[in-house]
Protein backbone atom coordinates (compact mmCIF):
# COMPACT_ATOMS: atom_id res chain seq x y z
CA UNK A 1 0.00 0.00 0.00
CA UNK A 2 1.92 3.02 -1.26
CA UNK A 3 0.71 6.52 -0.46
CA UNK A 4 1.33 7.58 -4.08
CA UNK A 5 -1.07 4.93 -5.41
CA UNK A 6 -3.64 5.91 -2.81
CA UNK A 7 -3.32 9.57 -3.79
CA UNK A 8 -3.70 8.86 -7.51
CA UNK A 9 -6.70 6.62 -6.82
CA UNK A 10 -8.24 9.34 -4.65
CA UNK A 11 -7.82 11.93 -7.41
CA UNK A 12 -9.48 9.56 -9.90
CA UNK A 13 -12.38 8.93 -7.52
CA UNK A 14 -12.53 12.67 -6.83
CA UNK A 15 -12.79 13.45 -10.56
CA UNK A 16 -15.53 10.85 -11.10
CA UNK A 17 -17.35 12.08 -7.98
CA UNK A 18 -17.33 15.70 -9.21
CA UNK A 19 -18.51 14.66 -12.69
CA UNK A 20 -21.36 12.62 -11.19
CA UNK A 21 -22.43 15.51 -8.95
CA UNK A 22 -22.36 17.94 -11.89
CA UNK A 23 -24.43 15.50 -13.95
CA UNK A 24 -27.02 15.10 -11.19
CA UNK A 25 -27.22 18.87 -10.62
CA UNK A 26 -27.67 19.45 -14.35
CA UNK A 27 -30.35 16.76 -14.58
CA UNK A 28 -32.24 18.35 -11.67
CA UNK A 29 -31.72 22.02 -12.60
CA UNK A 30 -32.34 21.87 -16.37
CA UNK A 31 -36.00 20.72 -16.21
CA UNK A 32 -36.78 23.37 -13.56
CA UNK A 33 -35.03 26.06 -15.62
CA UNK A 34 -36.90 24.98 -18.76
CA UNK A 35 -40.16 24.96 -16.78
CA UNK A 36 -39.55 28.53 -15.60
CA UNK A 37 -38.85 29.76 -19.13
CA UNK A 38 -41.72 27.80 -20.63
Amino acid sequence: MKSLKNRSAFTMIELIFVIVILGVLAAVALPKFAGIQG
